[in-house]
């Protein structure tokens, strides 16, 4: 009798087989029940008799929407919680490109990239991008946490060492958990605990640098201009993480390794679509020979189909924009740095930071549930960030090029009031 056999009960049945039989639950009587963890999920569900949760909020068209509005129901929300930083998502010309790559290639490719799955817009939107980040070469996958899971897992293997900022994305962390190099953390952007962990690395470890631009969450920048230095004297090689800085920083918006100097100097550099270029896929760049070996060697790349023709051109369109609309960027950034000091002023607690996150600390994360709700009731919406999803709970606002002065007024006199009358200690 197989160990399987011998956990489930049986009864006899007339061709002489034995037959499950099924408890109340579902699993089988008398053995362990691998959905007993989803039953003792309940975090959810005490949220929401609460009346805290506040997650898959569902949002519909944007008919009659004003820019930086959404619609939830019949009414209009006012959106401080997009990634939506250049405003892109329903630009006519975005939009249209999108409509006729659908009309002219079809709604998908029904294969990989590896096989039948590129198109010739895949091929130009890897050269502009590329040429973008002045780099050799780039490669596009179907999600930005696709792109950064795929790279580390494929570049890196046992003898080497990723040297991670502690703050990483999730994507990235699961890349390098998945890859057999060993992993060692240094303290965020905390530069003398970096030049040690290099220093501690074994003289024939093989070792990639691995950072974001601007971290998703806290919204700061990386210190790459005494990160990059120190990694090139050690001979270790620079991954850079720009999904929050493309579109955002730069002088031409190529991120935070280019608004801090230091672009030709960094390795390899991640991009998402679903941020600034306004479609959903991913990107790396980089070295050819080390994007022709991700072609080859990355199993999320060659095992999934390619990204459709509308998201493709989508973001071509929109990284078109980014290059000859830089007045965009401008106004996010003024919008985002008006909003940081009208909070500051009022007594608030915010990350330090330049970029188009702006993140407001709240010690209880029941207050915080709080205060998010209240807003959406008032008509707001602002993503409540929970501990350990960041090193603090946040309100994580995000500003986009759609925001106006008027929009922080009224945010800002929201909030005010919003946590007077909850008692909210701020």
């Amino acid at each position: 009798m197989s160990a399987l056999t011998a956990r489930v009960t049986t009864i006899p049945k007339t061709n002489g087989g034995p037959s499950v039989v099924p408890n109340h639950s579902g699993s089988t009587s008398g053995s362990k029940d691998v959905f007993e963890k989803c039953r003792n999920f309940t975090r959810p569900s005490e949220l929401q008799a609460a009346g805290l949760y506040m997650y898959f909020e569902t949002f519909g068209d944007r008919e009659g929407c004003a820019p930086g509005e959404v619609r939830r129901g019949d009414r209009k929300i006012l959106m401080f919680g997009s990634n939506d930083y250049l405003d892109l998502i329903t630009h006519p010309e975005v939009m249209e490109a999108a409509a006729q790559a659908a009309l002219r290639y079809g709604s998908g490719c029904s294969g990989s990239r590896l096989l039948n799955g590129t198109l010739d817009i895949h091929v130009k939107l890897e050269a502009e991008l590329a040429a973008f980040v002045r780099k050799d070469a780039a490669i596009i996958f179907g999600t930005g946490f696709q792109a950064n899971y795929a790279t580390l897992s494929a570049l890196t293997d046992k003898g080497d060492t990723l040297v991670c900022d502690h703050n990483l994305h999730a994507s990235l962390v699961e890349g390098a958990l998945r890859s057999n190099a060993r992993m060692v953390r240094f303290r965020h952007n905390d530069l003398d605990h970096f030049e040690r962990c290099l220093e501690n690395c074994k003289w024939d470890e093989r070792v990639l640098v691995v950072s974001e631009g601007v971290f998703s969450m806290e919204g700061d920048v990386a210190d790459l201009r005494g990160i990059v230095p120190i990694a090139k004297q050690s001979g270790a090689r620079i991954f850079v993480d720009e999904a929050h800085g493309i579109g955002v920083l730069g002088a031409t918006g190529a991120g935070a390794a280019e608004h801090l100097g230091v672009l030709d100097d960094v390795d390899l550099i991640m991009g998402t679509f679903s941020k600034s270029l306004a479609s959903v896929g991913g990107f790396i760049a980089g070295e050819k020979t080390v994007i022709d070996y991700l072609k080859h060697t990355a199993r999320p790349f060659v095992f999934s189909a390619s990204l459709p023709p509308a998201s493709v051109a989508a973001a071509a369109k929109a990284l078109e924009i980014i290059k000859s609309e830089p007045e965009r960027r401008t106004h996010l950034l003024r919008i985002a740095n008006l909003l940081r000091s009208e909070l500051m002023s009022r007594g608030y607690t915010l990350l330090d930071g330049e970029t188009a996150i702006v993140p407001v600390v709240f010690n209880s994360d029941a207050d915080l549930c709080r205060l998010s709700k209240t807003l959406l009731e008032e008509g707001i919406y602002i993503n409540p960030i929970l501990r350990p999803a960041a090193s603090q709970n946040l309100l994580r606002i995000s500003c986009t090029a759609a925001h106006t002065e008027a929009h922080v007024e009224r945010l800002v006199s929201t909030i005010e009031k919003t946590v007077v009358s909850l008692g909210i200690e701020r």
